[in-house]
């Protein structure tokens, strides 16, 4: 009998040890992925238009002054954004299918979010969608969708400027969702003739 209550007398403070310990896992884990959430959530555009939530929010479009251009939208990353004037109204001409989205990339929403972020410069009122044939969302500005050039190495350039193909000739646009029609002499390509798409 002395022995059945010396056992349990010493079994019930290992499991409560044990319980504690895999407590103390569980809280632990749970912390870890709270902080490792946290970076990936401050690694995101911190610029919202007045309608974003952080569960539907998406790409973000700002302005920067590009030089011998003029302050122009940039997408969140800085690189330039571009549209097709045959596109006005949101009429997609620019396609996967016909190959221009290989050299002008299109800036679409990421998967389950509605619409794009205003930036610094931006206005959120001229923001909005057109949704292409396979579904994806293309962020608009004053009508246009919206895209980047491959011929753009980095921020601050604007070398497809005055670019005809595709149908229309491709501008920037500025804040106020007027077309940029000026072409910086410093760009290489951005001289007005067509490199041949």
């Amino acid at each position: 009998m002395t022995e059945t209550i010396s056992r349990r007398v010493w079994t019930r403070p290992l499991v409560g040890a044990a319980l504690a310990a895999t407590l103390a896992l569980a809280v632990a884990a749970c912390g870890s992925s709270k902080s490792s959430s946290t970076k990936s959530a401050s690694a995101s555009p911190t610029s919202t238009s007045a309608n974003s939530s952080p569960s539907n929010s998406g790409t973000a479009v700002a302005t920067t002054n590009v030089n011998g251009v003029g302050t122009v939208l940039v997408k969140g990353d800085g690189r330039t954004l571009y549209i097709l004037t045959s596109e006005k109204g949101g009429k997609l001409t620019c396609t996967d299918d016909n190959g221009c989205t290989k050299v002008w990339p299109d800036v679409e929403l990421p998967h389950g979010t509605t619409h794009a972020t205003a930036g610094s410069g931006a206005q959120a009122s001229l923001l909005g969608t057109v949704k292409a044939k396979d579904g994806s969302l293309y962020v608009t500005y004053a009508g246009y969708p919206l895209y980047t050039y491959s011929g753009d190495s980095g921020n601050g350039q604007a070398n497809g400027q005055g670019i005809k193909s595709f149908g229309g000739t491709w501008w920037a646009i500025s804040p106020s969702g007027a077309l940029v029609t000026k072409t910086a002499s410093a760009s290489g390509s951005g001289s007005g003739s067509s490199p041949g798409y």
